[in-house]
């Protein structure tokens, strides 16, 4: 009785594995939505959309990103978190959707860490601290001093509340006990077009957006916000280098799927995913607009979300930011 009681559950194991690998073999099948919660042009969107071609040719099936902004990323991130868990609809999110948001607003519609199956982090966003050059400071440690000589009369802009502008100065504040305002934008581009024109004296724009006015003499870059050097950019120090130890902030972004994704669906788009992130076209163009490509496992990436959690929360309960 006990060798047909095995007999039998054999039989009906083995055709579940089965067509388990068979699913992971002709995955996928048909086309892939890759949920964005970013503005087309943006340079993540310029991220996504090169994946898409990639995956789209190496698949013969088609990669379509579908853009769904609004609400700090709030309505993309719930269109992933509730799409069904069947690999079709793949998802972007960056320390803005998964790291910033949880303690921005009372309530979401999504969870971070619960709401999703980490895939593959992507890159890094590398960042800087840069003033007019009409602000008399070449470094960090002259910054400070002279914010400090100065409390409340300057300001910083960013994209907007709760923007990976925002979150960062107000680390600095946080840990220096400088006093400067916050002048939110609607919208990076904004933001930074004002600091280019001397009417905002500061802010932490992306480093390839600006390098090429740093190399005119429009802007000036004091340093970095990464936890060190950039291998691209030797010659700028870090703002832990500068007089600010333990300071490290930097943009991110990566791929996701919905919480309870296949285990052998979420590998194949992993190794997918890092394919592309090899690719030496990939390294040549998205290094140019100031990403880091990094890779790694699933587990990696879920464990990079929960140490941004921990480490970026305390800033925005600090500052007592509140969503506009």
């Amino acid at each position: 009785m006990k060798f047909q009681s095995i007999v039998r559950a054999v039989v009906l194991i083995v055709p579940v594995m089965l067509a388990s690998v068979a699913i992971a073999q002709t995955y996928p099948a048909k086309s892939v939505r890759l949920v964005l919660p970013f503005a087309p042009g943006s340079a993540v969107d310029v991220l996504a959309r090169h994946y898409a071609q990639k995956m789209s040719e190496q698949w013969k099936q088609q990669v379509v990103v579908d853009n769904r902004t609004g609400a700090n990323g709030i309505i993309g991130m719930e269109a992933i978190a509730r799409a069904a868990p069947d690999g079709y609809t793949v998802g972007m999110g960056n320390v803005a959707t998964l790291a910033i948001n949880p303690y921005l607003y009372a309530k979401l519609p999504y969870d971070p860490l619960k709401d999703f199956a980490p895939v593959l982090l992507a890159a890094e966003i590398n960042n800087c601290l840069a003033v007019h050059p009409s602000v008399p400071v070449t470094n960090v440690k002259e910054l400070i001093a002279f914010a400090k000589a100065r409390p409340g009369q300057l300001n910083y802009a960013s994209g907007g509340v709760g923007s990976a502008q925002h979150i960062p100065m107000e680390m600095l504040k946080s840990m220096t006990g400088i006093n400067i305002l916050h002048v939110p934008y609607k919208g990076l581009a904004a933001a930074f077009n004002d600091t280019l024109a001397g009417q905002i004296p500061m802010m932490v724009p992306g480093l390839a957006t600006a390098l090429p006015h740093a190399n005119s003499g429009k802007l000036r870059i004091l340093a970095t916000t990464g936890g060190k050097r950039i291998a691209a950019t030797p010659n700028i120090p870090s703002v832990a280098e500068s007089g600010v130890p333990g300071y490290d902030f930097d943009s991110w972004t990566g791929f996701l799927l919905p919480a309870g994704t296949a285990a052998d669906t979420v590998a194949r788009l992993n190794a997918e995913t890092l394919r592309v992130t090899r690719l030496p076209e990939t390294k040549d163009r998205l290094s140019a607009l100031g990403f880091a490509l990094i890779g790694g496992t699933p587990a990696e990436f879920g464990d990079y979300i929960r140490a941004n959690l921990s480490r970026i929360g305390p800033v925005v309960k600090a500052a007592g930011i509140k969503p506009e």
